[in-house]
């Protein structure tokens, strides 16, 4: 049986809203491969053009009509789709005669699903209720906070003027990329649209002034992501916003800029689903995770925000009341380091830079950016709690020191080499922040022997503990789990009654592989693997009813023990 082509959304010409009428569809035809003008701009060859090759979806015979290619003195319709900082477009430099390939834009109806500027706030799933605590926190109570899915969503005040919410907007680009510690980029959306096509997108990306953005000696790059988009190619979808770019500031400047696809000057996202459009910049450049600190990781490293929701999660912010935290396989010391920096009230991004310090709009605001950047300086404190880390393996525990090292806390942390199942409690009340690693992780299967499985069979051989060797935190494999967890319970239990243990695994059995009984459970993704982070309230010994001593069975079961 044939597969039936994905159906193109019906959209109306007028309001550019989905619509019933089939008269509102483009008309069908098909699209040939792209190829270069004689101006050096990626353009489209029609079906009829030489070299085309068939097969390829059309954009649209109403798309493009002959004419002059110079755009008008404002949007198509007097819409201002997303226009930057509010500043109406520059008119184009006056040319003699048409170009070859002009098109004319001003005949295309606006469509109405622009919606006005906005930062969205990208996060991994399960976080984004996490993040919009922060971001309010960061913002104060006047910004308005959208949680969506994979995200948030920023806009300034609606009752302000346009030039105060584009300030308002640069002043939490600044402040969110300082500040945030769970958020993976900082976007600022400049256009969006329902589209049908990718000429669409093009029209689109040509309502925008980047010519307030960049100049041609700026480079840029173009990033797509789509979720259920009827597009045949993204690839091709990209190429129309690069386009639309490089077409603008010819027009303006009478020069380009180029492509750079590893450090761009403008980052821009193209966000397609089955219907909508959205353009964004990308304020962050590399991504926030990145602290500028971490040189040294083991197989499996935790990325930084991960470990700042844990600890969000968890509610942990080196307060007194939080009680000193431990984590005693701290791989690279992602967990500690980031418990250390809340606690002293580091900003997570004091150590590195940021695409929007090389955009035109932050330019004229140099001076707001070194005053954030003094005030969170200013602001550091030594820690009112303490924060252990260690691992079984010397050479994770020398990365993690060199890390912290760089991180600027090193200090305060307490590093110690030591087997997690015989680290003796470091004081009375606390948290244990707990990664372990995991066979999806990390691919070592074989590799080595099971070490913790190996002293387990000689405890219960010889009645007592006996030297092994160490088994480094990237040697841990998937048989050796339900030993070690068995072992790590009991060895808490026994030493760390009182305190609250936070475990993230993809295992969804590990309470009952522990046995122990979780008190919450969080979901949280450690990159594509669906992961829970539990908690776990210790207490010693168990409150398991036994059947020969009818007195404890009275007794009322505890909320953190299970069998």
């Amino acid at each position: 049986m044939p597969i039936k082509p994905p159906r193109r959304p019906v959209v109306s010409q007028a309001t550019g809203r989905p619509s019933g009428d089939t008269r509102d569809r483009a008309p069908s035809s098909t699209r040939a491969p792209h190829g270069r003008d004689p101006q050096g701009r990626d353009s489209i060859r029609s079906e009829s053009s030489p070299g085309a090759r068939p097969g390829f979806r059309s954009a649209g015979s109403d798309a493009w009509r002959a004419g002059d290619e110079r755009r008008p003195a404002s949007p198509p319709g007097g819409a201002a789709r997303g226009a930057s900082w509010g500043a109406p477009p520059r008119p184009a430099p006056a040319r003699s005669g048409t170009r070859p390939e002009s098109r004319d834009f001003g005949q295309r109806p606006v469509l109405a699903a622009d919606r006005p500027a906005a930062l969205y706030l990208s996060c991994p799933s399960g976080v984004e209720s996490l993040l919009a605590i922060e971001a309010r926190r960061i913002l104060g109570a006047a910004a308005q906070i959208t949680e969506s899915r994979g995200g948030i969503e920023v806009i300034a005040p609606t009752t302000a003027s346009a030039a105060e919410r584009q300030h308002t907007l640069r002043d939490y680009a600044m402040r969110l990329n300082l500040e945030s510690r769970l958020a993976q980029r900082v976007l600022w959306r400049v256009a969006s649209r329902v589209y049908r096509h990718e000429d669409d997108i093009y029209v689109m990306a040509r309502g925008v002034n980047w010519s307030d953005w960049i100049t041609p000696q700026h480079t840029l790059r173009v990033d797509v992501v789509s979720r259920r988009s009827h597009l045949q190619s993204l690839n091709f979808a990209g190429l129309r916003v690069k386009d639309a770019v490089c077409d603008d500031l010819r027009e303006r400047t009478g020069e380009r800029p180029s492509v750079d696809t590893r450090f761009p000057d403008l980052g821009l996202v193209l966000y397609l689903d089955d219907l909508d459009a959205i353009l964004y910049v990308d304020t962050s450049g590399e991504a926030l995770f990145k602290r500028g600190w971490r040189e040294d990781t083991g197989e499996a490293p935790l990325k930084e925000t991960l470990a700042a929701a844990m600890l969000a999660a968890a509610d942990w912010q080196g307060r007194p009341e939080d009680g000193a935290l431990l984590d005693p396989c701290c791989g690279a010391g992602t967990i500690p380091i980031e418990a250390a920096q809340i606690a002293c009230g580091i900003a997570p991004g004091l150590q590195r830079r940021f695409a929007f310090e090389r955009l035109l709009p932050f330019r004229a605001h140099q001076a707001d950016w070194q005053r954030l950047r003094q005030a969170a300086h200013d602001r550091q404190h030594p820690p009112l709690v303490p924060i252990y880390a260690g691992d079984v393996a010397f050479r994770m525990t020398d990365f993690a020191t060199r890390n912290a090292e760089r991180a600027g806390v090193r200090q305060y942390i307490e590093f110690k080499t030591a087997d997690a199942l015989q680290r003796p409690v470091p004081c009375e009340r606390g948290v244990l922040m707990f990664n372990p690693p995991y066979g999806e992780r990390i691919d070592t299967k074989g590799s080595v022997r099971n070490a913790y499985r190996a002293r387990s069979e000689a405890d219960d051989e010889m009645g007592e503990p006996v030297p092994t060797s160490r088994a480094g935190r990237e040697q841990f494999q998937d048989d050796e789990a339900a030993t070690f967890f068995q072992r790590l319970s009991s060895h808490w239990k026994k030493q760390y009654p009182g305190w609250t243990a936070w475990i993230l695994s993809p295992d969804m059995k590990l309470p009952s592989a522990m046995r122990l009984k979780e008190s919450r459970r969080v979901v949280m993704f450690n990159g594509p693997i669906e992961c829970r982070l539990f908690r776990f309230d210790l207490v010693a010994g168990s409150n398991k009813p036994r059947a020969a001593a009818p007195t404890d069975a009275e007794l009322p079961p505890s909320p953190s023990q299970g069998d």
